[in-house]
């Protein structure tokens, strides 16, 4: 998710992406958490229009017009999946969760096309609207094609 939306709009961020490695499976693989591409999307909102560690009070409430950003991508993620948690996208996108942790059930998991098919699916909704978000909030200039 991070790297695909920097790449997109030409804002690479090695420390960011980095920082996101965990969030996959609801945040190292709990699955009780929330959708790694979610909240992947949600840290990329804060590096494009986050307040500042120097302005931590944020007195100019920049932290707000973050808050309205991930609230409009949290209710895509409603409207598609009914859910922002990763347990619960796994059930509505493949027929049931499963427990990532566990070596057997992460196995079933891959052998069941999680990140084939499913998975990817989901990143690249959730990308699109994130993309399309920042756009709609001109924070962003439109992708050149390449």
């Amino acid at each position: 998710m991070v790297a695909a939306l920097q790449d997109a709009f030409d804002l690479r961020n090695d420390v960011i992406f980095q920082a996101a490695t965990a969030l996959a499976g609801g945040g190292g693989r709990a699955i009780d958490g929330s959708c790694g591409a979610y909240t992947g999307a949600i840290l990329f909102f804060g590096s494009v229009v986050g307040r500042e560690r120097n302005d931590f009070k944020d007195e100019a409430k920049v932290r707000l017009k973050t808050h309205d950003l991930a609230r409009k991508l949290h209710d895509k993620f409603i409207q598609e999946y009914g859910s922002v948690v990763c347990q619960n996208i796994q059930t509505k996108t493949m027929g049931r969760s499963y427990y990532l942790i566990d070596p057997d059930e992460y196995k079933k998991f891959l052998d069941a096309g999680a990140h084939d098919i499913y998975c990817p699916d989901v990143v690249g909704k959730a990308a699109r609207w994130a993309a399309e978000i920042l756009l709609e909030a001109k924070l962003v200039k439109e992708p050149e094609s390449k």
